[in-house]
């Protein structure tokens, strides 16, 4: 029974383990995973919740404050005169004790009625604040996005970089082994077996590099993923097509227009004028007056007094309203400087917005360009590659039967190999461009 169970246990384990190594990343995937863990992301919603703060914060600042106090006090009168008498709260107190006791209760309440509307736009402006810190952290997932869908084409840019590789390799490997057989008829001299030999050897080592390459890149997408320690970690590689980078391409003006619509960048930037503005209404209520009230409860005890604690506190209760109102007249130009400084920092978030649209209308034009040229550039390398391919298979026939030479062999090899390097590159560049178009495009 208990061997049963151990073998349960670890087939259990085997499993796991194996399920968790044989996992494949696919590109929602990984964007899901790092907008839920991404350590930017979460500062990002730690500040969020910041604001939310500042905003209950003013919102607690249009209400009245209200404090309760109290005080109390020991004296000691080493030498009191026993036929002086003291008024205290108009009750006249003849103890002569050398110790004395006395308290003071109080409840004072606060309430600004207006001030220029400074305390309502000033809560208007923290929820601003709050809108711009989402903002802020959609900005910060954006960013994000565009990185791992960059690394991931990327990836499967040179994962399908190694099978042209790996071609190359058993071409090199077949020819070098063909001539060999030459040699040994002696149809071809060692000098040009060694060239054949050279070029095996180029051919793996571009495998060895590409591989290398593959897993810098998986590597420093583990690390945007915050995945650290040891845990497996690897993409979905989906078969090759070519229709991905064949299909139409979004129009650019299009793009565009839904970029400046929805693109939190763009929404951060208008938010900052609807701030500035706000900060223009809140520097000039410092021309206007104040007005607020005030109330308070007070009463107090002492021990010199012959009346009891209670009837202290009843006879000395007293109730206190009263209203202020503030004029400014002269604040040494203090008003006037914030208010300047507010329209300029109004004409700041202005252009703030104008460079914004620029900027997506840039980067746009380039991905919508790039896609174009290299979509183009594709349909003439894969008719490069059918041809290279026809003239190497030719060649390699050719040289076989003796009738072409090593230089002849490895030029037309060479041909096919940077013909398929031009159509892969350009296959993914494509698809990289269209990605991102489609990431403006939302």
């Amino acid at each position: 029974m208990n061997r049963l169970l151990i073998s349960m246990v670890l087939a259990t384990l085997s499993t796991n383990v194996f399920c968790q190594s044989s996992r494949q990343w696919t590109l929602q995937e990984c964007i899901d995973y790092a907008i839920a863990n991404n350590i930017s992301l979460k500062k990002k919603s730690l500040a969020k919740q910041s604001a939310e703060e500042n905003v209950e914060q003013a919102k607690a600042q249009l209400l009245p404050s209200l404090n309760a106090s109290t005080t109390q006090t020991l004296g000691f009168r080493p030498w009191p005169n026993e036929t002086t008498s003291m008024v205290s709260n108009g009750t006249v107190q003849r103890s002569v004790d050398k110790w004395s006791y006395n308290g003071t209760y109080g409840i004072n309440a606060n309430w600004t009625v207006w001030n220029g509307n400074k305390n309502h736009n000033t809560l208007k402006l923290n929820k601003l604040t709050a809108e711009q810190a989402v903002c802020d952290s959609a900005i910060t997932a954006k960013t994000i996005e565009e990185q791992i869908t960059q690394l991931y084409v990327q990836i499967l840019y040179t994962a399908e970089a190694i099978k042209v590789n790996k071609y190359s390799y058993e071409t090199s490997l077949a020819n070098e082994k063909r001539g060999e057989e030459m040699v040994k008829v002696g149809k071809m001299s060692k000098a040009d077996l060694a060239q054949l030999s050279a070029q095996t050897a180029t051919d793996k080592y571009g495998i060895v590099e590409t591989e290398s390459n593959l897993a810098k890149y998986k590597s420093q997408l583990k690390q945007l993923l915050e995945i650290t320690g040891e845990t497996p970690f690897d993409v979905a590689v989906p078969a090759s097509s070519d229709s991905e980078a064949t299909a139409s391409i979004p129009g650019l003006t299009a793009v565009y227009d839904n970029a400046i619509t929805n693109r939190p960048e763009i929404v951060y930037s208008q938010l900052g004028i609807k701030q500035s503005n706000l900060n223009i209404a809140i520097a000039k209520a410092g021309w206007m007056p104040t007005v607020s009230l005030t109330g308070s409860a007070m009463t107090s005890s002492s021990s010199m007094n012959d009346n009891s604690w209670g009837n202290q506190i009843k006879t000395n209760f007293d109730i206190g309203i009263g209203a202020t109102l503030s004029v400014p007249i002269c604040d040494q130009r203090q008003t006037k400087t914030a208010v300047n400084k507010a329209r300029i920092q109004r004409e700041d978030a202005i252009l703030d917005l104008e460079e914004k649209k620029k900027q997506i209308w840039n980067t746009v034009e380039g991905y919508w360009i790039d896609a174009n040229n290299n979509q183009q550039k594709f349909i003439a390398a894969k008719a490069n590659v059918e041809s290279a391919e026809a003239s190497y298979t030719l060649m390699s026939e050719q040289f076989k039967m003796g009738l072409k030479n090593i230089v002849e062999l490895m030029t037309s090899k060479s041909n096919l190999l940077k013909a398929q390097q031009d159509m892969l590159q350009s296959k993914y560049m494509t698809i990289l461009s269209k990605e991102m178009l489609n990431l403006y495009n939302k």
